[in-house]
């Protein structure tokens, strides 16, 4: 491992002999040097007796800015190997721009979406070395590199769900995944049925292509396969697009009954099934086992969407189709019209992390059961009339106000620094004014100050500037 002496710290840290504290602005300037990269990362700092002597300080200033760097991420020790440089994981750095709520930043409370996971930057630096291998080609594959396909197909026929990689195509996110089948199976003024709440842009997508919207209703327990039964056949529904696998936004999870029953209507109806499982691999608890829709399919009616913008991170947009081998070959000629392909280094990085499925599984509970706990125990002791069922996955609370109205909510507690996702993003018309969602994405303690926050805008109204524009984010 490559090292730094004192001579060389003490340089590039430049601190001013009368800053005070002393301690923090050392941490400050070693920070900052890591960050412009003039510090590199995994390079081991001299001893803090060694620093003292150079910086004419005491050991114990050096110890606290060492303790400081390694409380933000940029520092890790083991007894008897020394200290060496790092960059801390973005959801628990203090100084994260999205978690930040001073100046004009807000607490990005809008957003379910985690931050990267430790297994990224492994993943990118392997990713890089493979790289050369498809550099010899154009670059430009509308199915998506055979061997993020292969590990796409594994992971399915791992869930009890046999597929090959020719019935996978790889496309630029969930959201791209989503516009494409739209926009290949669904005419103007064909209807396409949604759960309320749902994914707000899943609607947006379809009311781009033109298609008439048949809402049917969803609570904290979950569907009811009669009353979907019933809106595909009197509407008769050309599409439903459902998400049964902690469901953004209530986190509600699909059982095998329910599954084999949807199933079973949209075959009589005649209604293609669009099964968004962006939140599938994101079981907090213990919970039954359950099947893929797809696996349910008798006569190939049910078209699966995953991502890795919720195991992974959003950053890399990757996302995926799993359809029959025909269907996909078709989506990848239609895609033509949109990107051609998606970015080879994304997708080899992608492929990388499958290699870490089970690591980044760990990893999310861990974060996302933190969160979870931390906002659940906020709410009930600071916003007790609130009322909300805990998900036992997936990475959102979908919060009944009880009496309080979330969009005027939503601008006063920009005025309190949280951005909010108010409930009518998530419905129809203007309908769930009475609801919120709330991610638990973000650390425990951003999570908690969030709360503290929301209660402040609950009984006081606006303070300060509120964003004239929230972009939705969700």
């Amino acid at each position: 491992m490559r090292h730094l002496s004192a001579v060389q710290v003490a340089r590039l840290a430049a601190v001013e002999p009368g800053a005070r504290p002393y301690y923090r602005a050392l941490a400050d300037g070693v920070r900052a040097r890591i960050l412009d990269g003039q510090i590199p990362v995994r390079v081991r700092l001299p001893a803090e007796r060694h620093l003292a002597e150079e910086l004419r300080v005491s050991r114990t200033t050096v110890t606290a800015a060492y303790d400081l760097l390694r409380e933000r991420g940029y520092l890790e020790s083991r007894q008897g190997s020394g200290s060496w440089t790092a960059l801390p994981r973005p959801a628990t750095t203090a100084d994260n721009p999205w978690l930040s709520t001073d100046g004009d930043g807000l607490t990005q409370l809008h957003c379910a979406a985690p931050a990267a996971p430790s297994a990224l930057r492994e993943a990118m630096l392997e990713a890089v070395d493979d790289l050369p291998r498809f550099g010899l080609g154009n670059g430009y594959d509308p199915m998506g590199l055979p061997v993020l396909r292969e590990r796409i197909a594994a992971r399915y026929t791992a869930r009890g769900l046999a597929t090959r990689p020719e019935q996978v195509l790889v496309t630029t996110g969930s959201q791209h995944a989503i516009l494409l089948a739209l926009d290949l199976l669904v005419g103007p003024g064909d209807p396409v049925l949604v759960e309320s709440p749902t994914y707000p842009h899943a609607v947006d997508a379809a009311r781009r292509r033109g298609a008439r919207i048949v809402p049917a209703g969803l609570t904290h327990e979950g569907w009811q396969p009669d009353l979907l039964a019933g809106a595909m056949l009197q509407s008769g529904v050309r599409l439903a697009y459902l998400m049964p696998d902690f469901q953004n936004p209530t986190g509600a999870l699909m059982d095998d009954a329910t599954r084999a029953a949807v199933a079973a209507a949209a075959r009589r109806a005649g209604t293609l099934l669009l099964i968004d499982e962006t939140w599938q691999e994101l079981a907090l608890d213990d919970v039954p086992e359950t099947a893929p829709m797809a696996a349910f399919d008798t006569d190939s009616r049910v078209i699966s969407i995953g991502s890795a913008s919720k195991l992974w991170w959003g950053g890399l947009r990757v996302g995926w189709i799993r359809a029959t081998a025909a269907l996909a070959r078709r989506l990848a000629v239609h895609r033509s019209a949109v990107d051609i392909a998606s970015p080879v280094l994304e997708q080899l990085v992608v492929a990388r992390l499958f290699d870490r499925l089970e690591e980044t599984r760990a990893e999310r509970r861990r974060g996302l059961r933190a969160g979870r706990a931390a906002l659940v125990s906020g709410l009930r002791e600071h916003l007790p009339e609130w009322t909300f069922t805990v998900p036992r996955g997936g990475g959102t609370l979908w919060v009944r106000l009880n009496g309080d109205a979330a969009t005027p909510l939503a601008e006063a507690a920009a005025g309190h620094g949280v951005r909010l996702a108010p409930g009518p993003w998530f419905g129809l018309e203007g309908t769930l004014e009475g609801y919120l969602r709330l991610p638990f994405t973000l650390p425990p303690q951003t999570l908690a100050e969030a709360v503290l926050r929301l209660r402040d805008a609950r009984a006081n109204g606006p303070r300060g500037h509120v964003p004239e524009s929230l972009i939705a984010l969700v």
